[in-house]
């Protein structure tokens, strides 16, 4: 293991956008235990220190849903949605992060009798006041991909009175047996009406390079979220680089769950001009925000101040903002650099 070469301080005061955080992922024990108290939920454990164990799960993507999906259980309340929100975007401030695009899984809150207005509206109005925390929030409806196609086509109708408050549309949860063309006529539907995608193409899956083509060749995705495995077909990176699509890399909830950073890759794909960027994904459960992927990645290779600016930068310019709010964000990188003191 490397010791750290860049300055912890720099990392985190480094401007950022966040583009693959999911809101569910962000339930901090204490939180879980708040909110099971506020709504008399009973869910096994009665201290902090016991939820948190249950955090600990083995190293694959079954065995953390499991607990995922699990702890949903005490949202309850269009208050308990803000308050989920808010609490990353406090942690996001923490961090710098001046854009964030967050995932929700709607599904899973209307299985348990919860809904859509209760998720949406909690969890909008934590967006709109993110803006006294001087970050630009927005909101990402994800499919769940083991559930039936048809539960995904009930769920784009719901937004019809909310259109303005989701930005885009995603895929997420279990990938085995779920590939992209599952969910083709859906994205269709969710392009045409106007919505940015994007799709999980998890890490060191069963046909993953299958997957990632079906993603970027037949649904044509606006973004591709992991991703890494694109590095075993080189044609598939050079169109990569060559479109400019943005791949969301988190590499602490990849080595919980394939005990592998990806770190390397995600420097290969830096390196050949893909637009990698740097996320945190479920930091309540893989133990860091997006400023404790940076410094992951940075402890355990030899990466250059350059290429974690490269990364920061790479995240505003795969986001789904304007060309101007974009260089407005470059351009606060650029003086952060210019002005840090060592």
């Amino acid at each position: 293991m490397l010791s750290k070469t860049i300055d912890p301080k720099f990392i985190y005061g480094l401007p950022k956008a966040e583009l693959h955080v999911h809101l569910e992922g962000t339930l901090e024990p204490e939180l879980k235990l708040a909110l099971a108290q506020k709504n008399h939920i009973d869910i096994g454990q009665t201290t902090v220190e016991d939820i948190r164990k249950t955090y600990e799960f083995n190293s694959s993507l079954s065995a953390f849903l499991a607990v995922y999906y699990s702890g949903m259980i005490v949202l309850q309340t269009e208050d308990d949605f803000y308050q989920l929100a808010m609490e990353y975007l406090k942690r996001a401030k923490e961090n710098n992060v001046r854009h964030v695009e967050m995932f929700f899984d709607p599904q899973a809150h209307l299985a348990r009798g919860i809904s859509f207005d209760t998720v949406i509206n909690g969890y909008y109005q934590a967006c709109q006041d993110a803006k006294a925390l001087n970050i630009d929030a927005q909101l990402i409806m994800c499919f769940l991909r083991d559930m039936p196609a048809q539960s995904a086509n009930e769920i784009l109708l719901m937004p019809q009175h909310h259109r303005n408050k989701i930005l885009g549309i995603g895929l997420d949860s279990d990938e085995h047996h779920n590939p992209p063309l599952k969910f083709a006529y859906q994205f269709a539907n969710a392009t045409a009406q106007g919505y940015h995608t994007t799709m999980h193409a998890d890490i060191d899956q069963i046909d993953s390079i299958e997957h990632i083509k079906q993603a970027l060749e037949i649904i044509n995705v606006n973004r591709l979220d992991h991703g890494t495995n694109i590095v075993e077909n080189q044609d598939l990176v050079k169109w990569a680089a060559h479109t400019q699509i943005g791949l969301t890399a988190c590499p602490l909830s990849n080595k919980f769950i394939a005990n592998d950073s990806k770190g390397k890759e995600i420097l290969d794909l830096l390196d050949q001009g893909v637009k990698v960027s740097i996320n945190s994904d479920d930091p309540a459960y893989f133990g860091g925000y997006i400023s404790d992927n940076y410094l992951a990645l940075d402890s355990e290779f030899e990466i250059s101040k350059e290429d974690i600016i490269k990364l920061a930068k790479n995240s505003f310019e795969t986001s789904w903002i304007s060309p101007i709010q974009k260089q407005i964000y470059l351009n606060e990188i650029d003086t952060y650099v210019n002005n840090y003191e060592e």
